[in-house]
């Protein structure tokens, strides 16, 4: 994902990557399941956010928790 991005504000080519992981509600709340991850991808140049979701940028739902070397590097 990093070699190809291209910031769709500005046009910058550089990003940092982060991979966060929430709860949900009900359940998954009370028992502090982390069971949402998220990417989030900034450009270094102006700062914008891009929010994905890598169980569809790996075309499948996870069974298990993923991680983003499955996104940069595949499974």
């Amino acid at each position: 994902m990093a070699n190809k991005y291209k910031c769709v504000k500005c046009g910058g080519k550089e990003c940092s990557v982060k991979e966060v992981a929430m709860n949900g509600t009900g359940l998954s709340k009370i028992l502090d399941i982390e069971y949402n991850h998220f990417l989030f991808v900034s450009c270094l140049n102006c700062g914008f956010v891009e929010v994905y979701n890598p169980d569809v940028l790996r075309g499948h739902k996870s069974g298990k928790l993923g991680t983003i070397m499955d996104i940069l590097f595949g499974d």
